[in-house]
C-alpha cells in the first residue's frame, strides 16, 4: 500500500507541474529479474507486459488522459518504466483488453486490466527490451507476442460432397425410436451411430473395419434432448460460415449490433460484432472466402450444431429437432483467416470476448505442437510442462483461466466455462498445450473401431477421446493426388458442413480437430438437458461427469492386440506400421465420450440443493425466477419467508422471488414449493454487491 501511495502521490505532483503531454520522467536503474524467454515466432517490435497491481491507479489516469485527448497512449505514466520505453524507442502503448463497463469489475479482479502491448521500432532487439522491462519492479510479467498455431496441416486429406450427391448416395435415413431426422447425411455420420457395418470397412489389405457402438451415442441422447438455444459455444477457428443453410438457424446473434454500422452499440468494446468477431483483421465481419481458407471452422461448427431435421445436409450433435430455435448457438471467434493466424494478444481477447458475451464452451481445434513431436518429421516441439508453457505464454493462461472462472453464471446451468482442445496430430506421446493444461479438456481421436487414430497425440494428460476419423480405412498406396482418392464416404472420415470455393458444401475430414467438436457438442447437449432438468453444475463438476460418461477404451487395447497403420499416407509407397495397442492403455483419457450416458447421468445427478445462496446490497433488490430451478417450475407455486426481515425482506409474484437488502448481515429464506419441495437458502446483505447483488 505504501508503494502504491508513493507512486500515486508522485503522479499527482507531476500532473500539477506539467501539461498532459509533457510529464517529467525520473530516471531509474532496472536491477534484478530473470531472463525473459521469447517464443521462436515472436512478432518483431512488440512485447506484452503486465504491470504490478500497485500501478493500477496510475495506468488508469494515463489511460483517461489519452482517451480525453482523443489520442493513443504513448507512455504508461510510470517514470521508471517510461524511461526504459524511451531508451527502447517505444511509439505505441495500449491496454490489451478494451474497457467493457459491464465486465470491467471482474476484468480487474482477474488482473487482466494490467496487461498492455508496447510497440517499438521493428529493429529493436526484443530480447534486450524484454530483459530491461523484466527487471523493473513495476512490471510483473513480460512475454513476446507470438502467434497461435493450427493443430492440423492445411494440405491434409479432405473430400467435398454436394447436397445433391448426399441425396443420391444415401438412399435411406437413420430412424430412431420415437424420432427420425430427414437429413440425408446422417446415415453416413457413423461417428453419431455406428452400426459396425459401413461402406469404408475392409477397403484395403490391412483389414481395417468398424465396430458397432464406436460412436458418441447420439441416438440414445436425442430421445431426451437435441439442444437448447441458451447454450452458446464459441468456435475459435477459421470463420464460421453464418449463411450456410445447415448452420444459419443456430448461429449466435448479438442483437445489440448491426453489421457495417461502425459502432459499438452494446458497449462491449467491439464494433459490428453481430455474429461474433474477426480477431485476425480486428473487425466484426466474419470471413470465410480467403483463397487459402480450408473451411475448417465451418466443419467443426457443423459437428456441434448443424441443424437437425431440416431435410438437407447433415446433423449436429446439439443441432435441435427441426423446430425453430431449438439447437445450441454457435459464436464465431475468428482466429485464423487464410494463411494468417492471430497474435497472442488477439487470442487472449478472443477468449475473453467469448466469456463476456455468453459462451460457456470454448471449442479450440488448434494448439502448439506436442513437446514430443518428431523434429525429423518437420515439427517444432512445443512446451513440455505447465510451468514451461506458463513462463512462455502467461497471458494465454490468464485468459483461459478467466474463461474457466467467469463464463456461465452461479445462477445458471453452469458456473464457469469449459475449455475443450484438440490433443494434436503429431502421433506423439503427450498432448499439445494449451490443451494439456490441467484445467482444460484435451481430446484424443479414435478411428471407427475404438482404436487410436493413426495421427492422434496421446498421453496421461489427455482428458477424453472421441471419433476423429481416419483415412487408414482406404488404401492410399500409389495415390499421391488427394483429388484422385475414393469418395470420402469410403474413407472412414468425419462428415460435416463445409465450404467449397466460398460457397456452402459438405465434406469429410479427419483429425483431433474433428474429435474435439464431438466433445464440445456432447457437452453442449448435456448442458442443454441440464437446462431442461433444472440441474446446475460448477464447471469442474461437469467435467468430472463428462469423464464418467464414457465407454472404456483400455479394454480394447490389452491382450497383445496389434493394429497395422499406413503412416505418412500422402507419400506413394508408404510402408505399413504395426503398433502394439497396449502402449495406449491409460493414455486416451477417461474413455470414448457418450452423450446418451451423459444425459442419463445428468438426470440422475439429483437436485437436493438447487436454489443458490444470495448476495445483495443494502437498499438494493435482486430478482430470481424460481421456475428455473425446478422441473416444470413454471407450473408450480412458491411461498417464501425471511427469517429476519430487519436484514432482508422477500416477496413472490408468480415464479419471481424478489429479495431486498435492509442492513448488513445474514438471513435465511425458506422456499416452499407446491410439489412438496422445501429449501432454505442464505441471504448475505453487504454495503455493496457485484452487479445486481448476485454472485
Amino acid at each position: 500500500m505504501k508503494k502504491k501511495f508513493l507512486y500515486t502521490a508522485l503522479f499527482a505532483l507531476m500532473l500539477a507541474a506539467c501539461s498532459e503531454q509533457e510529464l517529467t520522467e525520473q530516471p531509474s536503474t532496472p536491477i534484478g529479474g530473470t531472463e525473459v524467454q521469447l517464443p521462436t515466432d515472436v512478432t518483431s517490435g512488440e512485447l506484452l507486459i503486465k504491470f504490478d497491481p500497485a500501478m493500477s491507479e496510475i495506468l488508469d489516469r494515463t489511460l483517461k488522459v489519452a482517451t480525453r485527448s482523443g489520442g493513443a497512449m504513448t507512455r504508461s505514466g510510470i517514470p521508471s518504466t517510461d524511461e526504459v520505453l524511451d531508451i527502447l524507442g517505444t511509439y505505441h502503448f495500449e491496454r490489451i483488453f478494451p474497457v467493457d463497463a459491464k465486465n470491467e469489475e471482474r476484468t480487474r479482479a482477474a488482473g487482466l486490466h494490467l496487461w498492455y502491448r508496447v510497440k517499438f521500432d521493428e529493429n529493436t532487439d526484443l530480447r534486450e527490451a524484454a530483459n530491461r522491462l523484466g527487471k523493473l519492479g513495476e512490471i510483473s510479467k513480460v512475454q513476446g507476442n507470438g502467434h497461435i498455431q493450427r493443430a492440423y496441416k492445411k494440405q491434409d486429406y479432405r473430400s467435398y460432397i454436394s447436397e445433391s450427391a448426399l441425396q443420391q448416395k444415401v438412399a435411406s435415413r437413420v430412424v430412431m425410436a420415437g424420432n427420425s431426422f430427414s437429413d440425408p447425411g446422417l446415415a453416413t455420420q457413423w461417428h453419431y451411430a455406428n452400426s459396425g457395418s459401413n461402406l469404408f470397412d475392409y477397403q484395403n489389405e490391412l483389414g481395417n473395419g468398424s465396430e458397432i457402438g464406436c460412436d458418441v451415442g447420439c441416438m440414445e441422447a436425442w430421445k431426451k434432448c437435441t439442444g437448447d438455444p441458451s447454450i452458446i459455444v464459441a468456435v475459435l477457428d477459421e470463420g464460421v460460415m453464418n449463411t450456410h443453410p445447415d448452420l444459419a438457424g443456430n448461429i449466435w446473434v448479438n442483437e445489440g449490433e448491426e453489421l457495417y454500422a461502425d459502432t459499438d452499440a452494446d458497449g462491449n468494446g467491439y464494433k459490428d460484432d453481430k455474429y461474433g468477431y474477426n480477431f485476425v483483421s480486428n473487425t466484426g465481419i466474419i470471413s470465410w472466402t480467403e483463397a487459402s481458407d480450408t473451411g475448417h471452422g465451418t466443419h467443426v461448427a457443423g459437428t456441434i450444431a448443424a441443424m437437425n431435421g431440416n431435410g438437407i445436409g447433415v446433423c449436429g450433435i446439439a443441432g435441435g429437432d427441426g423446430s425453430e430455435n431449438s439447437g445450441v448457438k454457435l459464436m464465431s471467434c475468428q482466429v485464423f483467416s487464410g494463411d494468417a493466424g492471430v497474435t497472442l494478444d488477439a487470442e487472449a481477447r478472443a477468449i475473453k470476448y467469448a466469456a463476456d458475451n455468453g459462451a460457456v464452451i470454448l471449442q479450440c481445434s488448434w494448439g502448439y505442437n506436442s513437446s514430443l513431436a518428431s523434429i525429423i518429421e518437420g515439427y517444432t516441439p512445443g512446451p513440455g510442462s505447465e510451468e514451461e508453457w506458463e513462463s512462455l505464454y502467461p497471458l494465454e493462461k490468464e485468459a483461459l483461466d478467466y474463461f474457466i472462472n467467469n463464463a456461465g453464471s452461479p445462477n445458471g446451468v453452469i458456473d464457469g466455462g469449459l475449455v475443450i482442445f484438440a490433443s494434436g496430430n503429431e502421433y506423439a506421446g503427450m498432448p499439445a498445450f494449451p490443451g494439456a493444461y490441467s484445467k482444460c479438456v484435451s481430446v484424443s481421436a479414435v478411428a471407427a473401431d475404438f482404436t487410436p487414430a493413426s495421427y492422434t497425440d496421446y498421453g496421461k494428460e489427455v482428458t477424453i477421446s472421441a471419433p476423429g476419423g481416419d483415412t487408414e480405412y482406404y488404401n492410399p498406396v500409389g495415390k499421391d493426388d488427394p483429388e484422385s482418392w475414393t469418395d470420402g464416404i469410403y474413407s472412414g472420415s468425419i462428415l460435416s458442413t463445409w465450404i467449397q470455393n466460398g460457397t456452402a458444401a459438405y465434406g469429410f475430414m479427419d483429425g483431433t480437430s474433428m474429435a474435439c467438436p464431438h466433445v464440445s457438442g456432447v457437452a453442449a447437449l448435456g448442458l442443454s438437458y441440464a437446462v431442461k432438468q433444472r440441474r446446475h453444475f460448477k464447471a469442474s463438476e461437469f467435467i468430472e461427469l463428462l469423464k464418467a460418461s464414457t465407454k472404456s477404451l483400455d479394454s480394447w487395447y490389452g491382450n497383445g492386440k496389434v493394429k497395422t497403420y499406413y503412416r505418412n499416407h500422402l507419400s506413394a509407397g508408404a510402408s505399413p506400421t504395426r503398433v502394439e495397442l497396449s502402449k495406449y492403455i491409460g493414455k486416451m483419457g477417461a474413455g470414448l465420450v457418450d452423450a446418451g450416458m451423459l444425459l442419463n447421468n445428468i438426470e440422475g445427478s439429483g437436485s437436493d440443493m438447487v436454489v443458490p445462496n444470495i448476495y445483495v446490497a443494502e437498499s438494493a433488490t435482486s430478482t430470481l425466477d424460481l421456475a428455473y430451478y425446478f422441473v416444470n417450475g413454471e407450473t408450480l407455486t412458491y411461498t417464501c419467508t425471511s427469517s429476519d426481515p430487519a436484514i432482508a425482506t422477500v416477496t413472490v409474484s408468480g415464479t419471481l422471488m424478489k429479495v431486498s437488502g435492509v442492513k448488513t448481515g445474514a438471513a435465511r429464506i425458506v422456499v416452499k414449493v407446491s410439489n412438496g419441495s422445501e429449501q432454505t437458502i442464505t441471504v448475505t446483505v453487504r454495503k455493496k454487491a457485484n452487479d445486481n447483488g448476485w454472485m
